[in-house]
């Protein structure tokens, strides 16, 4: 016969965020209580088990080595409570929820995800936008596109494409652009959030990466975007991200190629989720369609 659960499922759950996510105010929002009662759900927890699971820093709650031992273990099983939830609803293959940063959406995505839907009508696509990195084990969540190095805890990573960056423009300004080291002289538009390094692409044209370049700053990547077609400046920018700008005429790539940092877009999913067909559909279909979008990019530069 099968033991119970020794603590109550909502204090396992409580405990699993809590160690995910660093904090109480996550494990308070999901479970609808108060961060006054995951912290009983937490002592009461340690008392049952007769074992402590986190260490009280002045930084916060820290999971024990025990209990980051443990962790993958209770993540993929609330993982998969949610898809078993989901299949039993009947709601697991109607809807995909994805969650995507403004530049991937506003530069490539939208202008294709009816190429999706056509393709599978009986699929209603929910977009999430937003910088800030959501928490793919959320149950409103089946994944999400991502840059960076692939290395998130607790996610399975598919590479998409995006290594490939290089300075764009609108064309008056690629005009007076002879020669890289023309850049000193015209506005280069800053993006705070970027990781791409123009200091790496400066070096392969060499030039000095410690000479300061000038010009406007954005917090924002689609308004810089924006700011490069508008003639404020020349943009560091992946290529999969400015070639539709590009082919139509919008920007122009003005010197002689990209270099590759350690960068690029990812299918990312939560660790412990089941690939639902949706889901295998969508990472099929990105698949294809990025290398056809690629073939269809005109490549424009100066001669």
């Amino acid at each position: 016969m099968s033991k119970g659960f020794p603590i109550p499922l909502n204090a396992v759950r409580a405990i699993e965020i809590v160690a995910r996510r660093g904090a109480l105010a996550p494990a308070a929002e999901e479970l609808g209580v108060t961060l006054g009662a995951v912290s009983q759900h937490l002592r009461r927890a340690e008392a049952r088990l007769g074992m402590e699971l986190f260490e009280r820093t002045g930084q916060g709650l820290v999971p024990t080595a025990a209990l980051r031992a443990a962790l993958p273990q209770l993540s993929a099983g609330f993982a998969a409570l949610q898809d078993g939830l989901a299949e039993l609803s009947g709601s697991d293959e109607a809807i995909l929820n994805l969650t995507v940063g403004s530049v991937f959406a506003s530069r490539w995505l939208i202008w294709r995800i009816n190429k999706f839907t056509t393709l599978y009508p009986e699929i209603e696509v929910r977009l999430t936008v937003t910088g800030a990195m959501l928490d793919l084990q959320r149950a409103d969540i089946d994944c999400g596109i991502r840059f960076g190095a692939g290395n998130w805890p607790g996610v399975i990573a598919t590479p998409i494409g995006g290594a490939e960056f290089q300075p764009v423009c609108a064309p008056p300004i690629a005009r007076a652009l002879k020669h890289p080291s023309y850049l000193y002289g015209v506005p280069v538009i800053r993006d705070e959030t970027t990781m791409l390094s123009w200091d790496l692409w400066l070096q392969s044209v060499g030039l000095d990466a410690e000479r300061r370049l000038h010009g406007p700053t954005y917090s924002d990547p689609s308004l810089a975007f924006d700011a490069a077609i508008s003639e404020q400046g020349v943009l560091m920018a992946v290529d999969m991200m400015s070639a539709d700008a590009v082919s139509d005429g919008r920007l122009v790539r003005p010197f002689t190629g990209p270099v590759s940092g350690p960068h690029q877009y990812w299918l990312a999913t939560a660790k412990g989720r089941r690939e639902t067909t949706k889901l295998r559909r969508f990472r099929e279909w990105l698949a294809a369609e990025i290398p056809a979008s690629a073939r269809g990019y005109v490549h424009q530069s100066r001669g």
